[in-house]
């Protein structure tokens, strides 16, 4: 098949331009993040201290986990006296309030919504009963190490720091690395870059703690781990990770249901970041803002990208190229392969195989996620992935 030569040349750039911004998500952004660190490095200061702490639980339908969670919670090495645990149950039906109310004589304190509203607003709720200097807010299924309270505040010793962040240990059922697991090692290693640098753009939603004066009115369409960083933000404060304290939690029982889980992710991760337009302003953000464009918007337009180097690749590919039919051949194999694997889990073996298959599955969310949110769509209340 022969193309105009300025149908080629247009089709050439489409598809290096599509391939470098996928490059430029995953690999030049963390590139120039080391960079930049090999001459700018923030280290947190922290200390032991015990200030007052408000562990908020927010909970639907967690009967299955609750008291793990509690018991995991009670078992923390900081003084008893200190810490408040308050459990919001988000107008559960499986009896996860009443399993909370057995822990009353232990200091659990619950706070039932008698309408369902999400978990922001359960969060919101809870807030109305905190009494610590620092509240932390971590999920029903994720569990900690003994320390991990004692870890996660010491960093709050570092008077920029606004908001701590734990740091994911994500493991199949065997105990192994899935291939969320290296994908999530990944996510961390760009956590401790760009917090080295200035301050992280995201925290693990599952286990995070901030100053109380700087946790702002959550909204209940948007991620309280991104308002709460925003806020610090805003406050000329930094949101920070602390790799001592580890928020455990295991590969889902349902890996169909997980995919919803992903979009709705990105979607009301979408939601935030328009939502958030002032931290955009590199006069006011400068570092902030281009930290906050690459790791999550370029991230989340990387799907787009794909779309147009496969085009571009098949278009070239016709004109008899070699090289482009090999590079059509590859993407189309990588995508066969990974919608073969979630019909087939099994499929998936080997750590690139896993790799290939959570990477084109995740991406595949965002443009879900994408078509929902320009639709209109919001999340307002969530159902937590059985684990």
């Amino acid at each position: 098949m022969t193309l105009h030569p300025t149908t080629v040349t247009l089709l050439l750039l489409l598809f290096w331009l599509s391939v470098g911004w996928v490059f430029y998500g995953y690999i030049g952004y963390p590139l120039l993040l080391a960079l930049l660190r090999s001459f700018r490095r923030l280290a947190v200061q922290r200390a032991p201290m015990t200030p007052s702490l408000s562990v908020i639980v927010a909970v639907h339908n967690g009967a299955r986990s609750i008291r793990a969670k509690l018991d995991n919670l009670l078992e923390q090495d900081y003084p008893a006296d200190l810490v408040q645990v308050i459990v919001a149950d988000d107008a559960s039906t499986d009896g996860t309030a009443e399993i909370a109310a057995e822990y009353a004589g232990q200091g659990v304190r619950l706070v039932s919504l008698a309408r369902r509203g999400g978990k922001e607003w359960a969060q919101r709720a809870a807030m109305g009963h905190v009494t610590g200097e620092i509240v932390a807010f971590t999920d029903v299924g994720t569990l900690m190490a003994r320390n991990g309270l004692s870890m996660i505040v010491e960093s709050f010793a570092d008077p920029s720091v606004g908001c701590v962040s734990s740091t994911d240990r994500f493991m199949d059922n065997e105990g192994r690395p899935a291939a969320e697991g290296l994908y999530v090692r990944y996510e961390m290693l760009l956590r401790r870059m760009e917090m080295d640098v200035n301050s992280l753009v995201g925290l693990s939603g599952s286990f995070f703690a901030a100053r109380r004066a700087h946790v702002p009115e959550f909204s209940d369409r948007m991620c309280s781990d991104f308002c709460t960083l925003f806020a610090s933000v805003r406050a000329g404060l930094r949101g920070v990770a602390d790799e001592r304290a580890y928020g455990y939690y295991t590969n889902i029982a349902n890996p169909a249901g997980e995919f919803g889980r992903k979009v709705r992710t990105v979607l009301r991760g979408l939601t935030a970041f328009f939502a958030a337009h002032d931290l955009l302003n590199p006069l006011r953000h400068p570092l902030f803002s281009w930290q906050f464009l690459s790791h999550k918007f370029v991230r989340w337009t990387v799907p787009f990208a794909l779309i147009g180097a496969l085009g571009a690749s098949a278009a070239l590919a016709l004109t008899g190229s070699l090289f482009f039919v090999v590079i059509f051949g590859i993407q189309v194999a990588a995508y066969l392969f990974a919608l073969l694997s979630e019909a087939s889990p099994r499929l998936a073996v080997g750590a690139l195989g896993r790799v290939v298959h959570y990477f084109v599955i995740v991406n595949v969310s965002i443009v879900v996620a994408w078509m929902r949110y320009l639709g209109g769509e919001r999340v307002v209340t969530w159902n937590p992935s059985a684990r």
